[in-house]
């Protein structure tokens, strides 16, 4: 028995029904796309991978990626999908910390890759968005049936790697209960079935796009129309064929950038999702008077998956993140005693349920820390919840960022600035962004006598950190603002440039 795989994919077996819709027009169905999967798990096993090791992925998306993750499951594997920004020097610390077995990577970054995966003891596969690479060569000959290896519930299923405010990643433990519970949670709550075609147009490296949106449609057995990545003139072409979208603000927001987006085209959808960043109230109101439809947002979390949801019957409340998911308990708390507040009081969010991750892997003091022995987690966003139970996220602790859907926390980016010639500190913000949610500036104190130059730094931060993390603004100050005990009040900082993005 294996429940996740036999869950989610191996009630497909044989059916020839539609599964992945590609964008040059070629379709894979269920069983093709199983027959796939069992390929690339005799390569694991050839390679030496025994279940509860780790694979970790850095590539694009395709098929044959998401049949990775299907081959994993099916071998036992512990599935680890990496960021395709991340720099070499943060996909060395994510090898080495998870002991990753076999890292696969893009094959045009193979000479770089090769050195530093063969010095953390690991070996080096490569997979290209077109399918090319030595792992789909490896899979050529081999059987397509695969003897599903036994895992419980409670075995790991994957890795997810979520920032940390000293610098270090956390590997956050997700288990088959985990991923399998929210997944079935979620089907239910928003009505897929196997009717339903997502247009998928997230990437497949963080629980998104890969386990919700990809988990629910193989639980309904629906299919997906599998683009590459968010392209608008894909996105317009291909929705009348679909019934569903699961996106971030970025996405609706560039769809109502263009006249196309109408009624008439979104005549046959059913449902539109958002999440991952907050979604203006602005952004709602324009939606509706589009399209005729209202988003229904949603709140998760890399250490959780899914939270809470807006009713799909009933109101979708703007400016909320809805109720909690059935299955999941919610309650905000004082950050200090940890007591439970009265409803409409601001504090630190609280969620217990089968969705929450196992802890954070060979950091015991941080899962204590914030998993606390009654399985409730300290999520560390600032929320509040009406008498009704609808959520609202206020702000979030540890002054994390969240832009286009990705995480991101300052202090990753402060440790890179302060050690730029003629910095002396540096202290790093997120501030309202029309297109992303929120995107990252950099304020910075130089040296005395120094004078900081920003195309270096940003040829720095380019250099040493993921796209996503860049900062798109720089201030440079004689000091930064400080309380009575030295600390940087990153609230004043705010306050000065939460309009840097504005017009």
């Amino acid at each position: 028995m294996n429940p996740l795989y036999d869950r989610l994919f191996g009630i497909h077996a044989g059916k020839d029904t539609p599964f992945l819709h590609l964008a040059g027009g070629e379709t894979i169905t269920h069983d093709a796309f199983l027959r796939m999967a069992a390929k690339l798990a005799h390569v694991l096993v050839a390679q030496g991978l025994a279940p509860g090791d780790r694979l970790a992925a850095q590539i694009e998306k395709s098929p044959e990626a998401l049949a990775l993750y299907a081959a994993c499951a099916q071998a036992g594997v512990v599935f680890l999908p990496l960021n395709t920004a991340y720099t070499e020097g943060e996909l060395s610390y994510f090898i080495e910390n998870s002991g990753a077995k076999l890292v696969v990577g893009d094959p045009g970054r193979a000479e770089d890759l090769k050195t530093m995966v063969e010095s953390l003891g690991a070996a080096l596969m490569t997979l290209g968005g077109d399918g090319s690479g030595t792992l789909m060569a490896e899979a050529e000959g081999q059987p397509e049936a695969f003897e599903t290896v036994a895992r419980s519930e409670d075995d790991l299923a994957a890795f997810l790697y979520t920032s940390g405010t000293t610098g270090r990643s956390k590997g956050a433990m997700l288990s088959q209960k985990n991923l399998l519970s929210n997944a079935e949670t979620l089907l239910a709550h928003w009505r897929f079935t196997a009717e339903d075609v997502l247009l998928h147009a997230l990437p497949i490296f963080h629980t998104h796009g890969l386990f919700v949106a990809t988990n629910i449609l193989l639980l309904s057995g629906g299919a997906m129309i599998f683009l590459p990545k968010f392209d608008l003139d894909q996105m317009i072409a291909q929705m009348p064929r679909a019934t569903s979208l699961m996106g971030v603000p970025t996405f609706y927001t560039r769809l109502l950038g263009d006249a196309r987006f109408d009624r008439d085209l979104t005549k046959g959808m059913r449902l539109f999702i958002s999440g991952s960043a907050p979604l203006l109230a602005e952004t709602h109101v324009r939606f509706e008077e589009r399209t005729g439809h209202r988003i229904l947002e949603r709140y998760g979390m890399t250490e959780t998956n899914m939270n809470t949801s807006n009713p799909y019957d009933g109101e979708r409340r703007a400016g909320t993140v809805g109720l909690a998911l059935p299955g999941v308990e919610v309650k905000v708390c004082d950050p200090e005693t940890g007591a439970e507040l009265p409803r409409g009081e601001v504090g630190i969010l609280e969620v217990r349920g089968d969705n929450v991750f196992q802890g954070y892997w060979q950091m015991p003091e941080k899962t204590a820390a914030e998993l606390r022995t009654d399985g409730f987690f300290i999520t560390g966003d600032l929320a509040t919840q009406g008498e009704d139970g609808y959520v609202t996220i206020v702000g979030r602790g540890k002054d994390l960022i969240i832009s286009g859907g990705f995480n991101i926390y300052p202090k990753e980016i402060e440790l890179v600035l302060d050690d730029a010639p003629g910095v002396l500190e540096s202290a790093v913000i997120g501030a309202p962004h029309p297109d992303f949610g929120e995107s990252v500036i950099a304020v910075v104190v130089p040296e005395a006598g120094a004078s900081p130059d920003e195309a270096a730094l940003a040829a720095l931060c380019k250099k040493e950190l993921a796209r996503f993390k860049h900062p798109r603004k720089f201030v440079v100050l004689p000091e930064l603002p400080r309380n009575t005990m030295g600390k940087v009040q990153k609230n004043v900082l705010r306050e000065a440039y939460q309009g840097a993005f504005e017009g």
